[in-house]
């Protein structure tokens, strides 16, 4: 059985940092391509970063660039989210996500595999 397991969400005051893990289970994950999304309330699921299976190349939405960063450790089947400068706007619920590919993907629809979420609160 998959599973992706979140960690790491909690409230946060405007400026701050939270570091978001993403712990993957019951499969090898080391050649998926991994990503991250959020959705907020009355809002759709909205892409926020996404690497290659190797890590080797990243890419970000425009309104996180320069403030988060997506890494992963195969060796522990774990994707992380670093976020600095945390603005109110970010609040969300986050989700990890992963794909059977070398490349990733944009929408949602490009993933098989979610976790279930974190929430994300950041308070102005």
């Amino acid at each position: 059985q998959v599973q992706l397991v979140e960690s790491g969400g909690g409230l946060v005051q405007a400026g701050g940092s939270l570091r978001l893990s993403c712990a993957a289970s019951g499969r090898t994950f080391s050649t998926y391509a991994r990503a991250w999304f959020r959705q907020a309330p009355g809002k759709e699921r909205e892409f926020v970063a996404a690497l290659t299976w190797s890590g080797d190349s990243t890419y970000y939405t425009d309104s996180v660039k320069g403030r988060f960063t997506i890494s992963r450790d195969n060796a522990k089947n774990t994707v992380y989210l670093q976020m600095n400068s945390l603005k109110p706007e970010d609040t969300a619920v986050y989700y990890c996500a992963g794909r059977p590919e070398r490349r990733y993907g944009y929408s949602p629809f490009d993933y098989d595999y979610w976790g279930q979420g974190t929430q994300v609160i950041v308070s102005s």
